[in-house]
């Protein structure tokens, strides 16, 4: 039935009109804003915005944390963190963390991926190696175990006078590691902790690119074996451009864990290790604030870290785009 209100008006004004009434405020499409928009947009703000610029303020007061009084400071908090070598120290062990970390475990989670996917016979259909099915559960079994357990668990594996570790080289012939203190030396303290998150880790991601690269066409390896591709020239030019998106993902996700890292190094070594050596501003923070009651000066040392995180995230995603990511990601 025709509106008598547009009969006669002139096609312009009647579309505009037309359009005014579709975009009509009605009382479904409120409750759904309110209920699917404004409801999670206000507890993103409350719960995760909110705390964060609470911390930004604090951050720019000299305030202990245990009593109400605080004076604003300005940016002194931030001066002092420049000036201070441990806090220094302690940014640049996150900084080697984040390279090391995410690279190692990505690298072993594709090549593990691989392996049990593509990784099978060269002749007949593509297949993964014969049993890939236990590599799986034994390799995701680390993820399973808590971190703080892990890290317990590995601190005793690493004692120097009665752990599992020294125990087998011993064992095979190596005197030299009799009683060695793999987390008391500045040479071993930071790879031996990097040593068990990317072990903790390792399965985990191989799990998740083994459901990408099952994801892939086979007909994509075919075509490579059939123009005579190696393993290693498919796995280049096959798997890991078309899953690049979930190796950008994961890069970031071990790159935040790697950036905290606190239940690692606190489990392992709760001092911060030989020099200094394996802290990480996470523990700087927890005893800045609870040690040293500085709650203004560890907010500072908790700011920047998140920006940190978020520069790290950033980096991840201009790489990414550089080298041609987002455009392979549009085309497919």
């Amino acid at each position: 039935m025709t509106n008598p209100a547009l009969v006669g008006a002139p096609d312009g004004q009647a579309g505009s009109r037309r359009r005014r009434s579709r975009r009509r405020l009605t009382f479904d499409r409120v409750s759904f804003m309110v209920v699917f928009l404004g409801l999670p947009l206000t507890i993103f703000v409350v719960f995760v915005i909110w705390p964060f610029v609470q911390a930004f303020y604090y951050s720019l007061t000299n305030w202990s944390g245990f009593t109400p009084d605080m004076d604003f400071i300005g940016l002194a908090n931030y001066q002092k963190l420049l000036a201070d070598d441990i806090f220094m120290t302690a940014l640049w062990n996150n900084v080697l963390l984040a390279i090391v970390v995410p690279l190692v475990t990505i690298v072993l989670s594709l090549a593990l991926a691989t392996m049990v996917t593509v990784g099978g016979s060269g002749h007949g259909a593509v297949r993964g190696l014969r049993n890939s099915s236990f590599y799986r559960v034994v390799s995701f079994f680390p993820y399973t175990i808590p971190a703080i357990i892990t890290g317990l668990l590995w601190a005793q594996m690493y004692d120097p006078s009665r752990g599992l570790l020294n125990g087998l080289l011993t064992g095979i012939g190596l005197e030299s590691f009799e009683s060695f203190p793999w987390l008391g030396d500045t040479r071993t303290a930071m790879p031996a902790i990097m040593f068990v998150i990317i072990w903790s880790f390792v399965g985990f991601y191989m799990v998740l690119f083994v459901a990408a690269i099952k994801g892939i066409p086979s007909e994509m390896y075919d075509a490579a074996r059939i123009d005579g591709a190696g393993r290693l020239r498919t796995a280049f030019s096959v798997t890991i451009p078309l899953i690049r998106e979930n190796v950008q993902t994961a890069y970031i996700y071990l790159g935040i864990l790697a950036l905290d890292a606190f239940v690692y190094m606190q489990a392992m070594n709760p001092g911060g290790g030989p020099e200094n050596s394996t802290l990480v501003m996470s523990q700087d923070l927890f005893t800045t604030a609870f040690s040293k009651g500085q709650f203004g000066l560890a907010s500072a040392m908790g700011v920047t870290l998140a920006a940190m995180t978020l520069v790290f995230a950033g980096l991840v995603f201009l790489v990414n785009r550089l080298t041609g990511g987002g455009q392979r990601g549009e085309a497919r």
